[in-house]
């Protein structure tokens, strides 16, 4: 059920907090021994909130509905490890701006998510808490660094959560797991109390069912923060309002370069989407942005420095107990000189102006979420066009691009290659969340792929079906 779906059966009576805590905990220790998507499960906390809750006279919109976020975000009294052996025994003193937004509107946390060690790669494999696994299945990764939020929802283990992206994190894992996710406007979305990767670049947003699912969060969660400056203070629209406003009208450009680049099979499924926005009214235009082959690498330049600037008192305390390939990025932010990160600032600027001459003549842009396929766990290398290159470096240019600009973005399921998910990118203009969660509803209410569930899941339901 989604998020939105059973927020709605929790306000009208059907069912109790309770319930609904105790249906996702079961789950849980049912089938998270296959995925590994939580570090930390808050079942008696959250029981408890729950309890607490139905002696609550008022009922937000998330009344009741659990809610799990990635550890990297705190919750009062529970460890945030960011999947680190670091900080293993870090417990988070208060809440995260987000996660007290979240408990405004009634929302019950559920519990911790797996990642990437310290949010920083796309694979979601610490050496230290043990990977998270694709419920598509299982042998493969389930993308990163928001890893465990993505199999959370494949696998219906939470109702929703919370994750965060720097360079693609929320967007890769929402892919490869057949989840909606959606990357909103940096500044959009307060990052106090949520441990950074680079400050410039960071992120908080949702990964659920839905594009709806996905409004709600953003709703939540949405706002200036005074004591976050990099917050912008602008009101947060009603997002959930224009869902059914449709696609008609609206000019959709298609980068056309991404689609052709990216595996067959995957760029045929997302033509087949774009033709779905079009037999509903959007219209489709060829674009071709400039700076857009060189964005991963304007991003890079300073998101290394800036990650690196994040941990240099534990890089120089604790280098040996970090993972290798963490390590190895944080090491190369050392060694990069002070003016590679002033004209990565430069070039980042010329980017902006490029983006927003483009989004003149297109209300969203729309590419592949992913050019290629979740890799299997212990793989460092995908194919593209005919070519082995490392993992990585395949995902930069479909996330970077985006990333650089403080677009949002949201991953939207749009068909299956060899029985794995397959994401459509929609770009929007900087502060543009609405149309793109517009756009995306409009494209699920046509299509049925978001309600694709692995056979995991649907294992799952059949033994613990909501009352």
């Amino acid at each position: 059920m989604t998020a939105a779906g059973l927020a709605r059966r929790l306000r009208g009576g059907e069912l109790s907090p309770r319930e609904a805590v105790q249906h996702f905990l079961d789950r849980i220790d049912a089938h998270d021994e296959t995925v590994n998507a939580y570090i930390t499960v808050r079942a008696e906390e959250a029981l408890a909130e729950a309890d607490a809750l139905e002696r609550e006279p008022r009922r937000g919109p998330l009344w009741g509905v659990p809610v799990a976020v990635k550890d990297v975000v705190d919750v009062a009294g529970t460890p945030t490890t960011a999947a680190s052996r670091i900080l293993a025994d870090n417990v988070a003193e208060g809440d995260a701006h987000v996660v007290a937004r979240l408990r405004a509107v009634g929302a019950i946390l559920l519990g911790k998510l797996n990642l990437h060690e310290f949010a920083y790669g796309a694979l979601t494999t610490s050496p230290h808490f043990g990977p998270a696994r694709n419920p598509w299945s299982p042998g493969r990764v389930c993308g990163g660094s928001s890893g465990g939020n993505g199999a959370a929802i494949a696998a219906d283990l939470a109702a929703a959560t919370v994750g965060t992206d720097t360079a693609g994190s929320i967007r890769i894992p929402s892919c490869y797991c057949g989840a909606t996710g959606l990357r909103p406007s940096t500044g959009r979305v307060s990052n106090r109390g949520v441990l950074p990767v680079a400050w410039s670049f960071d992120t908080v947003g949702p990964i659920a069912q839905t594009a709806e699912d996905c409004a709600l969060l953003l709703e939540a969660i949405a706002g200036h923060d005074p004591r976050d400056p990099s917050t912008v203070d602008a009101p947060v629209p009603p997002y959930r309002e224009s869902l059914g406003a449709g696609v008609r009208g609206l000019r959709i450009g298609v980068v056309t370069s991404l689609v052709e680049r990216a595996d067959s099979r995957i760029a045929a499924a997302v033509s087949e989407a774009l033709d779905e926005l079009s037999s509903l009214g959007a219209e489709l235009v060829p674009v071709a942005p400039a700076l857009l082959e060189h964005a991963g690498t304007i991003q890079q330049a300073m998101q290394f420095q800036e990650a690196t600037a994040a941990h240099l008192p534990w890089l120089r305390t604790r280098l040996s107990d970090y993972g290798e390939d963490v390590r190895a990025r944080l090491l190369v932010g050392l060694f990069l000189p002070a003016t590679v990160y002033v004209t990565g600032q430069r070039a980042r600027r010329l980017a902006y102006e490029e983006l927003r001459r483009v989004f003149e003549r297109v209300d969203l842009l729309a590419a592949p979420a992913m050019p290629v396929l979740p890799p299997w766990i212990g793989e460092e290398t995908v194919e593209v066009e005919g070519r082995e290159v490392p993992y990585r470096l395949a995902l930069i240019p479909y996330n970077s691009p985006w990333s650089l600009v403080g677009s949002p973005v949201a991953s939207v399921p749009c068909g299956f290659v060899e029985g794995l998910p397959v994401g459509l990118a929609l770009v929007g203009p900087r502060f543009g969340e609405e149309t793109v969660l517009r756009a995306a509803h409009a494209f699920q209410t046509a299509t049925d792929w978001h309600e694709r569930r692995p056979a995991l899941a649907r294992q799952a339901e059949e033994r613990a079906a909501l009352p």
